[in-house]
């Protein structure tokens, strides 16, 4: 076990895709807007995450990941483009438009952060961006209303690094958090990250995403 002294036992959610339920949609962001913490499917790994807007949700992520808060680098996952601006100072067009070819899908994109970042994250001068191509995360956004924070929980298995069982995700990390969204078997290669933060691309991480969108 991760953490012997988290002691909540989460639920566990049995979603599809195809046609994600609305009514535990809405029941997953209830706890997320009371600072809780998910386990989600995404179209790559599995994912840990938390409203952005929540401390205590991301002070949770955090411990169970073992990282200080203001120094993790953890991705702001969004349904879409439009929070962009929220979080990220204004790219220019080239960049945009790689960005419009990638999302949604397996890609997470490093670009210069803005002044309306968290009070958490204010120090920190990037940000990751996620859009998923998998509808249960994106309606649980979309409901939401705001990114969630995310990072992706990895095995301690030195040869698997990710679990793609949701039944042994819950398994092991029941206790730590309060959802475990079962949405199928997951991936076990995580999303391609490309750093734009400095204006050219740099391939940080060549994962599932291809390189062909450059």
């Amino acid at each position: 076990m991760l953490f012997s002294n988290f002691k909540c036992m989460s639920q566990f959610i049995k979603l599809y895709n195809d046609s994600p339920s609305q009514k535990e949609i809405d029941k997953i962001v209830k706890v997320l807007q009371k600072g809780g913490v998910v386990i989600y499917p995404t179209d790559t790994v599995y994912g840990l995450g938390c409203d952005i807007t929540k401390t205590r949700g991301l002070e949770r992520i955090a411990k169970i990941k073992g990282v200080k808060l203001e120094k993790a680098n953890f991705s702001f996952v969004c349904n879409d483009l439009s929070h962009l601006s929220d979080y990220v100072q204004q790219i220019d067009s080239a960049t945009f438009k790689v960005l419009k070819r990638a999302l949604p899908g397996p890609y997470t994109f490093i670009l210069p952060g803005n002044n309306n970042l968290p009070k958490v994250f204010k120090k920190k001068k990037t940000v990751g961006i996620r859009v998923p191509d998998n509808n249960i995360t994106r309606a649980i956004i979309e409901t939401l209303g705001n990114p969630i924070v995310s990072t992706s929980i990895r095995d301690d298995d030195d040869i698997i690094e990710y679990t793609t069982d949701p039944e042994l995700i819950f398994e092991k990390w029941n206790s730590l958090v309060d959802i475990v969204i079962d949405g199928g078997y997951g991936d076990n290669v995580a999303s391609t990250v490309i750093d734009f933060s400095s204006g050219d691309a740099e391939v940080v991480r060549e994962g599932k995403g291809s390189l062909d969108i450059l």
